[in-house]
């Protein structure tokens, strides 16, 4: 398993990143569940590495109701508090307060569109986007823009860029990536 070429971010000595780089990420996966997950842990990367959240990721699972959307949007502050006191997930009170408020307007969203990645492909015409070496494109500026102006929280440009990437919408294996393939 670690004798193959990966990409250059993928860390060789932790193998649940080895396993997140190999059968997950830019993997298309579109249920709203897996959607909703990906956005609000993108969401706590912002000015942290994929690596600690994916560290995190079962914790923030366990702190999140498995990601239970009906039950994330009625937290109140009884749970932000909660959050905020768990020592193994990030404790940052402006995310813990955005993760909440983006899972509203993600449900919003879904209602809207029927599904969140309907919501996505209506700003690209593109199943699957092919390139390397970016951390954001027209798309994840576009999408940023709106899901701000829909009231969401960090949900920046290169956040969604990765978010795209993570959910399989850009494939950016890099060349040297036994992964990697073109259109």
């Amino acid at each position: 398993m670690n004798n193959k070429s990966r990409c250059r971010w993928c860390n060789l000595n932790n193998t649940l990143y080895i396993e997140y780089h190999d059968k997950e990420w830019c993997k298309p996966n579109f249920d709203d569940k897996y959607l909703y997950e990906m956005l609000i842990l993108e969401s706590f990367q912002a000015g942290l590495s994929w690596e600690c959240i994916l560290n995190k990721r079962e914790a923030f699972r366990a702190a999140y109701d498995n990601f239970d959307i009906e039950k994330v949007c009625k937290y109140g502050t009884k749970d932000i508090e909660r959050l905020l006191n768990n020592k193994d997930i990030v404790r940052n009170k402006l995310k813990i307060s955005a993760s909440i408020n983006n899972s509203r307007i993600f449900k919003e969203i879904v209602a809207e569109y029927s599904s969140f990645y309907n919501y996505l492909s209506s700003f690209f015409s593109e199943k699957i986007i092919y390139e390397t070496n970016k951390t954001t494109n027209v798309f994840s500026d576009t999408i940023s823009a709106d899901l701000k102006r829909r009231g969401m929280k960090f949900v920046g440009s290169t956040i969604i860029y990765s978010y795209l990437q993570a959910i399989g919408i850009i494939y950016s294996h890099d060349k040297e990536c036994y992964l990697h393939k073109e259109c």
